[in-house]
C-alpha cells in the first residue's frame, strides 16, 4: 500500500511538471551565429529573462555569420514548431522577410534583436543604435588622428542592418564633420577574424599613408588587430573596434587598440525575451528599443558600468 502511494504521488508530481511546462509560452530565438562570445552573452541574458518571466526559449544560430542559408533553415524549423513568439537577429535583412510574413500569417509576433529587417513585420526591434554608436567611433577616430588623414573600415557584412548601419554611421559622420579625413577603403570579412586579417593586410599594403582602421564587429576588429601586429604597424595605425571579447580587451589594455564601442549584449537578450512576452500578451510596444552602448578604453575599462557590458 505504501509503495502504491509513493508511485501515485510521483505520477501526480510528474503530471504537474508536464502541465506547468505546457503552460509556459515557447519563444524561438535565432541569432546570427555562435562563434563570437557576443552571442553567448546575448544568450545568457535571454536565459535569465526566460527564468524570471516563466517562459521556455531555444537559442540557436549558424556556425558562421556568413551562413545566411543555414539561418533560413533554422527559421523554417522554428516556425514549424509554432512558437508563441519569434525573436530573430537577421543575417540578411531582406532574405528573411518571406518567412516573417509566414510568421505573421500564423499569428506569431516577431521581435527583432541586434539587427533589424527591411520590413514593418517585427512588432519591435531590440538593438543598439548602431548609426549613433558608429558615428561616435568616427568622432574618436578623428580625435586620435588629428582630424586629417586616410582611414579604412573592415566590416562584417553589407547585408545585415548592423553591417549597413555601422558602416554608414561611421562613413557619414566622417563625411559630414571631417573634410580632411579620407576613407580610402571598405572591406567585408564576414565577421571571420582570419579573413578580416588578410583583408586588413591588403589595405595596409595598398595605402602606406593609412592612419586609422575601424573594425565593425568582434571578428572584424580581431582581424584588424592581428594584421596591424603582423605588419609591424603598432603605434602607427589607430585601431578602433566594436563589441568586446578577450582579444579586444587585451589589445586596449596593451595600447594596441585605442578603444571600442561595447554594446549591452546581456541586456539585449533579456529585453528581447521581455518584449516577446509582452507581445504574446498583446501589449503595445515601441518600434525600437535601444539596448544602449558605451565607449571604452584604457581609462574606463574597469568601471563597473562598463565591465558588466564586456565579455571574454
Amino acid at each position: 500500500m505504501k509503495r502504491f502511494l509513493i508511485v501515485s504521488l510521483m505520477f501526480i508530481f510528474l503530471i504537474g511538471l508536464s502541465i506547468t511546462s505546457a503552460q509556459r509560452p515557447y519563444i524561438a530565438m535565432i541569432s546570427k551565429g555562435f562563434q563570437h562570445q557576443f552571442w553567448q552573452a546575448v544568450k545568457s541574458g535571454a536565459e535569465k529573462a526566460a527564468k524570471d518571466l516563466g517562459v521556455t526559449i531555444t537559442f540557436e544560430g549558424p556556425e558562421s555569420e556568413a551562413m545566411v542559408d543555414k539561418q533560413i533553415e533554422m527559421l523554417q524549423a522554428a516556425l514549424a514548431k509554432k512558437p508563441a513568439a519569434l525573436c530573430i537577429a537577421a543575417l540578411d535583412s531582406k532574405a528573411v522577410i518571406p518567412y516573417l510574413e509566414k510568421a505573421r500569417e500564423m499569428g506569431i509576433p516577431v521581435i527583432g534583436f541586434d539587427s533589424g529587417v527591411d520590413s514593418d513585420i517585427p512588432v519591435t526591434t531590440v538593438a543598439t543604435d548602431n548609426i549613433k554608436a558608429a558615428g561616435y567611433a568616427a568622432d574618436k577616430m578623428a580625435e586620435f588622428i588629428g582630424r586629417v588623414g586616410e582611414v579604412a573600415l573592415v566590416v562584417h557584412d553589407q547585408t545585415s542592418r548592423t553591417g549597413i548601419d555601422r558602416r554608414d554611421g561611421f562613413v557619414n559622420r566622417i563625411k559630414q564633420k571631417y573634410p580632411l579625413i579620407k576613407i580610402v577603403d571598405i572591406q567585408y570579412g564576414g565577421g571571420d577574424h582570419l579573413k578580416s586579417t588578410d583583408l586588413t593586410k591588403a589595405i595596409i599594403q595598398a595605402h602606406p599613408r593609412l592612419k586609422g582602421i575601424f573594425g565593425a564587429n568582434e571578428g572584424s576588429a580581431i582581424g584588424v588587430i592581428n594584421a596591424v601586429k603582423e605588419m609591424n604597424k603598432v603605434g602607427k595605425i589607430v585601431v578602433i573596434g566594436y563589441d568586446s571579447g578577450k582579444q579586444q580587451i587585451e589589445a586596449i589594455k596593451s595600447g594596441l587598440m585605442k578603444g571600442a564601442i561595447t554594446q549591452n549584449p546581456v541586456g539585449m537578450g533579456y529585453m528581447a525575451v521581455e518584449a516577446a512576452v509582452k507581445a504574446i500578451k498583446g501589449e503595445k510596444l515601441p518600434k525600437f528599443i535601444d539596448s544602449g552602448f558605451y565607449w571604452y578604453d584604457k581609462t574606463n575599462i574597469d568601471d563597473p558600468k562598463i565591465k558588466e557590458c564586456l565579455y571574454e
